[in-house]
């Protein structure tokens, strides 16, 4: 099991952050995480135990070459993770912010009137057209 890191949650950036708990979670100093460390890691940074599919997918992706997941390929997953979870934090948020009856999705009405505050000009059968195929896809 992994150490906690000193200051883990302070400071720096984030790639100083993750490498911190990379070091923590390569207890043997292999060079490298194992699929356990993997995990520990990702809840340490992330708040959250991974998937069994997520955990296959990495290992499968960097096995090939090494016995784990390097520092360098750890850096860069979790710098995608943390703009993924940035991304769709900020969905949400704007989502949020037009379900003024908080039901869960937007109905015509509300799609308009979140289109009317951040673009006032545009014309409504645009603002139809887009709300048809964000709801049919």
């Amino acid at each position: 099991m992994c150490a906690a890191p000193s200051r883990a949650g302070s400071g720096g950036s984030g790639r100083e952050r993750y490498a911190r708990v990379f070091e923590a979670c390569d207890e043997d100093k292999k060079g490298y995480l194992s699929r356990e460390d993997f995990k520990v890691a990702v809840v340490m940074l992330f708040g959250y135990k991974p998937s069994k599919v997520e955990v296959d997918s990495v290992m499968a992706s960097v096995q090939q070459k090494n016995s784990g997941v390097l520092l360098e390929e750890f850096l860069k997953l979790m710098s995608t993770k943390k703009a993924a979870q940035l991304h769709h934090s900020e969905i949400r948020q704007i989502f949020t912010a037009f379900d003024m009856q908080y039901r869960g999705f937007l109905t015509l009405e509300d799609f308009k009137r979140a289109f009317n505050s951040v673009a006032p000009k545009l014309p409504e059968r645009i603002i139809v057209e887009a709300f048809r195929f964000v709801q049919h896809g």
